[in-house]
């Protein structure tokens, strides 16, 4: 039925049709009815109508008109009942000109309908939006949507009309507005409006006393309008039906109903249903409560396209029991339509996954299973358009040709309605993006969808609720079990190393494991040691990764990822293939591409869509070894050495200047480390605090060792001897010794090879300082010494104070006390001559902790306590924390118990303004003693316990001490006194 404003403004020759009861033609805009002629001649428009524009031939008009048995001058009398149409249709058409309505196609004719111009279009339409407002909550609009929509219906479809079109037509229009009368009940139902149903609910069911669902629906309404009796009353009548007519028992979900009816089960409540959002299912209170199918088991088509199940399937334990708990328990069914998205890197195998997954549950779906390749990422196939999709879609659920409509919307809305009501499983694989996703949705609940992708399908999961799960690479078991079932448990227990190995160098991923088995596999007399070193040889490059067909080639699967990337992405993605790293974050990113960083964030979050880029933290991200491997082979394919070199140029020198902000955070009194003029395209990070700078260190410290390393080997030597320098500090107060003596080494080498004396200095320095941490101090001994003689030839006198400062501090390390004493005073008295009082206050304190280990309180108090005026002048919390540990020793030896307490209290808080975490633990071991030896042993054990959680947190040696100690706690005498020894020393800045 059209409204006036639907009507106001057509063109006078405008026809509108109706096949929802008698068919009819009015014109114009005031709607003047046609005369169509005779029974079979209205036969003839309706078959072409109901093809919605797509052509029909003559000989199947005459099947559809006359059946098996036309007469002998059918075609005759089609041709004529076609003019007769004509004229009817377009009665101010010339003579002889063609007809703009019913045209001429081939051997047959079609109608040109316009959109809203036929009854069966409007009424899918709103059908199908009414059920999209459902879907999304709106359940009131849905309700009177659908009230307009059954409002087209004016009696019998096709009444009158002769032929077995006809009849299966009239048949299938019947059952839809059935469905549609069903949906909108159950809407009023939710709604509350139970009472008003009632009336029109006993009449349905006494016209379709088989339809269980119009049976649910009349036991619902009367229960809440509280005719309990009645309630069962009908499900008596239903059951006897249903018994005597077809020997077969009510269903479940009715028999369940009947059960929590008799029950006075108060979820059944309209107080309870007003809660929910879901029709009758969720307003029943009856999760994943099936309806009714929308045809008799024979005449549903139930297709089932699964592909096979990989019969070597093996791991994805935690995937699949994610994947599990999408759908209720066993028996129900889904109260929405439930949509897993499958994402993950290409060869990650999600469509093995999702395969595999839907053939364990197919059986949940009763009316069938549909699958489709897309083919979003096919490096030969074109991308499916949804409207292929939907046609193949139609096709399998045996709809005739003839009534697949030509617009995309009509079919979607066809495609939605076939399965209203329908519990289907449906599966598309490799699909592009959301948009090609989008319109192969069910619009109604009960079906399953399982996407897959290479991309991240967020427009699905935010606009369709859709569940994600991402895959990553197998876990090693995962990847062990998944060589097993193919190559046998045996042949792998026989060469454990060599099975590690394959599964080391295919990076766990499915696809290079699946190759590496297959190639194993056709050759059963190959040593899997032999195939591990072939891997390794090929170590860099894809090559071994190459499988039969494009389909199995790890490099070929990759392309086709990567040629769908946008130009500037897919250069983000082959220039990350410089960055050895562990992960890069965006500034750094934006750094090596030169590029602004919102553009950068904006390029990754492309690739991490596409599933060739794991961002694994917000704003840091890593590439999957293989994958890191394929961006390696583009970025020397595709760019010059130049290109690369600037590349890794402009990364590592933004690391270096980076670590130079962490490094006046971290160290703020220590000598600035002089770099080269920063290029107006670095931007550096900015750090506002210790906690910041210290941060970013820990978080980078992978990358910043390897920068390192890389800056040596790209011929940077600048920044390999200037980035150990940096990090001192930050080594320091988190005791990465092997990091820092291995930067260290090669940040020396790379300027010795470069004759950079300046640079051999500093590393000398930096090299020493590590090794004497390390506990190597005749090495470090030995370096030092080196430093001493190059600062003099060099002229440079501060750097020759540090170096002869530290000699003295790594003296004290090795017990030579006398040479320490030596070594301290005479780089003091250089400081002092320089006018560095920040570095005296440094010397002070080392010389007040050497006196202290030589017994000599007097002298040790003494200098500790110049140290702290000039420390604390300066600002310098990091060595006043140090220093006052050490006072705090002589208080200790001294058995003035109480004012050590009071020295290792104010050390503890200095140490932990500067997050010197080393310094807190020891210093805390230190408390611990001077409680016990106090007679306080329960404070003591408290001490030990947070110094040993603090030194266990980085691995530092001193936490075996500290468990000895707690470990022998019940067993001491409070009269034994531990001598604290210091383990943390001021040090002395290396180099100027």
């Amino acid at each position: 039925m059209n409204t006036a404003h639907e009507i106001a403004g057509r063109p006078a020759d405008f026809i509108r049709f109706a096949v929802l009861g008698p068919v009819r033609a009015w014109q114009g805009e005031q709607e003047q009815e046609l005369d169509l002629g005779s029974p079979q001649q209205r036969a003839v428009l309706a078959t072409l109508l109901l093809r919605r524009g797509r052509p029909v031939t003559v000989g199947e008009l005459v099947d559809a008109v006359w059946g098996e048995k036309p007469p002998t001058a059918a075609v005759s009398v089609l041709r004529t009942y076609v003019s007769r149409l004509r004229k009817v249709l377009e009665p101010g058409r010339a003579a002889g000109a063609p007809s703009r309505v019913v045209v001429s196609i081939a051997d047959g004719y079609l109608v040109r309908v316009p959109e809203g111009a036929l009854d069966l279009g409007v009424f899918e339409v709103r059908l199908a939006e009414a059920k999209r407002l459902r879907a999304a909550g709106d359940a009131s609009a849905a309700a009177e949507l659908l009230h307009t929509a059954l409002g087209e219906w004016e009696g019998t479809p096709l009444a009158g009309l002769p032929g077995p079109l006809a009849e299966a037509e009239r048949s299938r229009l019947h059952e839809a507005r059935l469905n549609a009368l069903e949906s909108r009940l159950e809407i009023d139902v939710q709604l509350g409006r139970h009472s008003e149903v009632i009336a029109e609910l006993t009449s349905l069911t006494g016209e379709h006393p088989l339809r269980e669902q119009l049976c649910r629906l009349l036991m619902l309404a009367l229960y809440r309008s509280g005719r309990q009796a009645e309630a069962l009353a009908a499900y008596r009548r239903t059951r006897h039906t249903l018994v005597t007519e077809l020997a077969i028992e009510p269903g479940a979900p009715l028999r369940e109903l009947h059960d929590r009816i008799l029950a006075a089960d108060r979820s059944l409540d309209p107080s309870a249903a007003a809660r929910q959002t879901d029709p009758v299912e969720a307003s029943a209170d009856l999760p994943g409560w099936p309806a009714s199918p929308s045809r008799g088991a024979a005449d549903v088509a139930r297709p089932a396209q699964l592909p096979a199940d990989l019969p070597t399937f093996t791991g994805r334990r935690a995937e699949l029991e994610q994947a599990r708990a999408l759908l209720p328990e066993e028996g129900d069914f889904p109260a929405t339509v439930v949509i897993s998205a499958i994402d993950g890197m290409a060869a990650i195998g999600k469509t093995t996954l999702a395969l595999h997954w839907a053939h364990r549950i197919a059986h949940r779906f009763p009316d069938g299973q549909l699958f489709i390749n897309l083919r979003g990422f096919d490096p030969v196939a074109p991308i499916v358009p949804p409207g292929e999709a939907i046609r193949d879609f139609l096709d399998a659920l045996d709809v005739p040709p003839q009534r697949i409509p030509a617009g995309l919307d009509a079919q979607v809305a066809l495609y939605r309605s076939l399965l209203a009501n329908r519990r289907m499983l449906i599966v598309l694989d490799n699909a592009r993006d959301t948009d090609q996703v989008r319109p192969l949705l069910p619009g109604s609940s009960g079906s399953m969808v399982i996407v897959t992708s290479r991309n991240e399908l967020t427009g699905l999961v935010a606009g369709h609720g859709a569940h994600p799960l991402t895959l990553n690479p197998l876990t090693h078991t995962e990847a062990h079990d998944f060589l097993a079932k193919r190559l046998s448990a045996e042949r792998l227990a026989t060469e454990p190393e060599a099975a590690a190995e394959l599964i080391e160098y295919s990076a766990r991923l499915p696809l290079a494991l699946a190759i590496i088995a297959a190639r194993a596999a056709t050759n059963p007399g190959f040593p899997l040691s032999a195939i591990a070193d072939d891997l390794k040889e090929c170590q860099g490059s894809l090559d071994a990764f190459a499988g039969g067909d494009i389909t199995t080639d790890v490099r070929a699967v990759f392309s086709s990822s990567y040629n769908a990337l946008s130009g500037p992405a897919a250069r983000m993605f082959r220039l990350l293939g410089l960055h050895s790293g562990p992960d890069i974050s965006t500034p750094a990113a934006a750094a090596l591409a030169e590029l602004p960083l919102r553009e950068a964030r904006g390029l990754l979050g492309e690739l991490k869509r596409a599933n060739l880029l794991i961002e694994h933290h917000p704003g840091r991200y890593t590439l999957h070894d293989l994958l890191r491997v394929y961006a390696a082979e583009r970025v020397h394919a595709e760019t010059t050495s130049q290109e690369r070199d600037r590349a890794v140029e402009r990364l590592l020198t933004w690391y270096v200047h980076t670590a130079d902000a962490a490094y006046t955070q971290i160290t703020p009194h220590r000598p600035r480390i002089a770099l080269e003029p920063k290029p107006p395209s670095c931007h550096p990070l900015v750090f506002t605090t210790h906690e910041q700078a210290l941060d970013w260190c820990t978080t980078e410290r992978g990358n910043l060792v390897l920068a390192v390393h890389k800056a040596a080997e790209s011929g940077l030597p600048g920044i390999a001897w200037r980035l150990p320098a940096l990090l001192w500090g930050f080594f320091y107060l988190r005791t990465h010794m092997k990091d820092w003596v291995d930067t260290a080494r090669t940040g020396l080498s790379a300027a010795r090879s470069a004759h950079d004396r300046e640079g051999e200095a500093q590393g000398l320095m930096d090299l020493a300082a590590a090794l004497r941490l390390s506990g190597e101090i005749d090495e470090a001994i030995d370096h030092l010494h080196q430093a001493m003689v190059l600062y003099r030839e060099l002229g440079d006198t501060y750097g020759r104070a540090v170096a002869v400062a530290n000699l003295g501090d790594a003296y004290v390390e090795a017990g030579q006390l006398g040479k320490a004493v030596e070594y301290i005073r005479r780089g003091l008295a250089l400081f002092r001559v320089l006018g560095s009082t920040w570095s005296q206050g440094i010397d002070l304190s080392n010389l007040g902790d050497v006196y202290q280990r030589l017994g000599r309180f007097d002298e040790a108090t003494d200098c500790l306590e110049q140290a702290l005026t000039v420390l604390r002048v300066s600002g310098d919390r990091w060595v006043e924390g140090i220093t006052l540990d050490i006072l705090g020793t002589v208080r200790y030896r001294l058995h003035q118990h109480d004012d050590a307490v009071a020295h290792y209290r104010e050390a503890f808080e200095a140490h932990r303004e500067v997050g010197n975490r080393w310094g807190e633990g020891h210093t805390l071991g230190h408390l611990g003693d001077t409680y016990l030896a106090s007679g306080r042993p329960k404070a003591a054990r408290t001490s030990w316990r947070l110094a040993l959680a603090i030194l266990e947190s980085f691995d530092h040696p001193e936490a075996e001490d500290i468990r000895e100690k707690l470990a022998g706690l019940d067993e001491r005498s409070s009269s034994r006194q531990p001598e604290p020894v210091i383990g943390v020393r001021a040090g002395t800045p290396a180099g100027g």
